[in-house]
């Protein structure tokens, strides 16, 4: 099943996004959240690689109209790339203050949709879209393999079991939020292909491997805190 994925939004919307992102990350610095801010570092560069090296070198699926392809697509990269991340890394750390942070990243990606759309009207319109068919079954080929490595882990499991549903949850949540302010003020247009099945496959194949990758950095820092006790 191939559709378009669209979008077409104005330079405004872009620049309030940039001083978004320039607050979270010194949010997150502010008050410590160092490695959820490495971490949404490192998911800008995947989803970068992604977008830029794959579906637009590679695939030839990304079409950007009105703006400088490679600097467009490295701020879509930034902005969806360490969001997510960084929402994520605060779900799977537990983190206290979660409504908190999530309520920051909602509402701001509300506002900029609002903001964008009533000041915007004589910056210029970029418009971009992509196919779909040619990469969604290798998405749905990792999707199926991650999940099925964490279902077979909790089979083999008595106490040691992880959360499958709490890993739904966030896949969905992350990518759904963003696809419905998208498709509320009109930067998407509507079709309820790429809500329904974007947010139950794009940002979600990728959570068992996130929280591998998660469990085993929170490992290494324990005991690395234990050696320095030992030592001291």
């Amino acid at each position: 099943m191939d559709y378009q994925v669209e979008r077409e939004l104005n330079l405004l919307y872009i620049l309030l996004d940039i001083g978004f992102l320039t607050f979270l990350g010194y949010m997150l610095l502010r008050f410590k959240k160092n490695k959820a801010f490495l971490f949404g570092v490192a998911g800008a560069i995947i989803y970068f690689i992604v977008d830029y090296g794959i579906f637009y070198l590679l695939l030839g699926t990304r079409e950007v109209v009105g703006a400088n392809t490679f600097l467009f697509l490295l701020w879509l990269s930034t902005s969806y790339g360490f969001t997510n991340f960084v929402w994520i890394w605060l779900f799977l750390d537990k983190d206290k203050r979660i409504f908190e942070w999530s309520l920051l990243i909602v509402i701001s990606w509300l506002a900029l949709g609002l903001i964008s759309q009533s000041f915007g009207s004589n910056f210029p319109i970029i418009q971009i879209s992509r196919g779909t068919g040619s990469y969604h079954g290798y998405m749905a080929l990792i999707l199926f393999v991650g999940y099925a490595i964490v279902i077979i882990k909790n089979l083999n499991e008595e106490n040691d079991r992880i959360p499958i549903l709490k890993l739904l949850f966030i896949g969905i949540l992350v990518q759904f939020s963003w696809e419905a302010v998208l498709l509320i003020y009109g930067i998407r247009p509507l079709d309820w292909n790429p809500l329904i099945i974007n947010s139950l496959l794009e940002t979600n194949l990728g959570l068992p491997y996130l929280y591998f990758i998660h469990k085993a950095i929170v490992k290494r820092n324990n005991n690395e805190n234990i050696l320095v006790l030992e030592t001291e």
